[in-house]
């Protein structure tokens, strides 16, 4: 029995929708509460703009991924769905619950962030401790060592890593939100090869929500995705690479396919490596943003901020799809 392809585009096609019409009641409280992102230094815009964009990413996902467990609950898929499903949920439900607390974690903490702008010092803890539950609940990164202890470390230094990436990569209008869509996007194809059902649904579901509030951020923004949103989307993608078992030492297969992940996220991994050595070779705190990332070198080589965008896509594009040739 095969796995309906379609049921990925309706799973993409229904996050998109919520999450697009979700936007502008989410813009609309957010200015009601003042929760926006004023002009100031190194900001790109004049007036202030909501920071919407993380709380209708996640309306989409959220709404979209109960009704779904309601209809697996309810038999109310088609059956060659629901068997694949269902399996998937039952050997990985408690996982499943960890990896949403893990999100909803992600999302106050930067709503936080976005309300009274934490030190660092308190938001790496708070990072450290949600990448530490999920790693205790099961969800790990299996590489080379049969440790626990060090699939442990790997996994947060992973999850804490990608988090941090995206939240640096987000510094131009589209430019998160596009490197999200298209690395959930590889890690759906990915794991729908793979015929691990529940990933790639789990990959269209946060594709199809980050595709909905895209038109409202790029080229012109009207809402940005705070810290909020690329706590979210940094998190949901360091768990869509750790989810798969490509390769495990119980389970070896192709042990090339831990580069995966690094091909499918290296816009973002090498654009924070890159800023990181600078502000350390200039002796300032690596945490202190600055206009050395790839987007702002590029727009100095003479690009508009729209086709620097379009550039960092096109190479995560390519990267991305270099993964399928290792896997």
């Amino acid at each position: 029995m095969t796995f309906p392809i379609a049921f990925y585009a309706v799973v993409f096609i229904a996050s998109a929708g919520v999450s697009a019409v979700s936007v502008p009641w989410w813009r609309g409280w957010s200015i009601r509460h003042g929760l926006v992102d004023d002009p100031g230094h190194r900001k790109i815009h004049h007036t202030p703009v909501p920071l919407a964009g993380g709380l209708a990413v996640f309306t989409g996902m959220a709404l979209v991924l109960l009704l779904g467990i309601g209809a697996i609950a309810a038999k109310g898929l088609p059956t060659q769905v629901l068997d694949k499903l269902d399996y998937g949920f039952e050997k990985r439900a408690f996982q499943l619950g960890s990896v949403l607390f893990g999100a909803m974690g992600m999302l106050l903490l930067g709503w936080l962030d976005d309300r009274q702008e934490l030190s660092p010092a308190r938001k790496f803890a708070g990072q450290f401790l949600i990448a530490a539950l999920v790693s205790i609940s099961g969800v790990r990164v299996t590489l080379f060592v049969p440790s626990i202890l060090f699939s442990h470390g790997i996994t947060i230094l992973w999850i804490l890593t990608v988090t941090n990436a995206f939240n640096f990569t987000d510094n131009m209008n589209g430019l998160c939100g596009g490197l999200a869509i298209l690395g959930a996007g590889w890690f759906g194809i990915l794991a729908a090869i793979h015929e691990q059902y529940l990933v790639a649904s789990l990959a269209g579901l946060f594709t199809g929500a980050v595709a909905g509030f895209l038109p409202y951020n790029f080229p012109k923004a009207t809402v940005f995705l705070g810290d909020a949103g690329s706590h979210l989307v940094g998190y949901w993608l360091a768990v869509l690479a750790i989810l798969p078992h490509f390769y495990s030492y119980k389970h070896p297969g192709n042990p090339w396919a831990v580069l995966s992940p690094l091909l499918v996220l290296s816009v973002p991994l090498l654009d924070l490596a890159s800023v990181v050595w600078h502000r350390t070779l200039r002796g300032k705190p690596f945490w202190i943003g600055d206009t050395n990332h790839f987007s702002h070198r590029l727009v100095r080589l003479g690009l508009s901020k729209v086709q620097a965008v379009l550039v960092l896509w096109l190479a995560g594009m390519i990267l991305g799809s270099v993964s399928l040739l290792i896997l």
